[in-house]
């Protein structure tokens, strides 16, 4: 089965960016759309952004349009998120997923695999 590790979180000040990338084990990864979701403490696991097995299709929830994107690399099995313009409210654990076949890219239930996270904290 194909494992996702997630990497590139850190601490930064408001404004900066961070890329986070989250490599795959396996050749499969191409076949699979893929998401970055998000949790903050006391908080339940927010929809950040996805992409198709294609990259030719992507979506992002609202707050981080236009700041965020979502890209991947099939040839090297592993998709980034590259976060620009960071706010206080980003601070979460980053977590990367496969999706299943069928279902919105935006619901968390649509994403069968997932990695272990990666902290992201930015301070004011």
């Amino acid at each position: 089965q194909m494992q996702l590790v997630e990497s590139g979180g850190g601490l930064v000040q408001a404004g900066e960016s961070l890329r986070l990338s989250c490599a795959a084990s396996g050749r499969t990864f191409s076949n699979y759309g893929m998401g970055w979701f998000r949790q903050a403490p006391g908080k339940e696991r927010e929809f950040v952004a996805a992409i198709d097995w294609s990259g030719s299709s992507t979506y992002y929830e609202h707050s981080v349009k236009g700041r965020f994107t979502i890209s991947r690399d099939n040839a090297n099995y592993t998709l980034y998120l590259q976060m620009n313009s960071l706010k206080p409210e980003d601070t979460a654990v980053y977590y990367c997923a496969a999706k299943k076949p069928g279902g919105s890219y935006y619901l968390k239930d649509s994403f069968g695999l997932w990695g272990q996270g990666t902290q992201v904290t930015v301070s004011s």
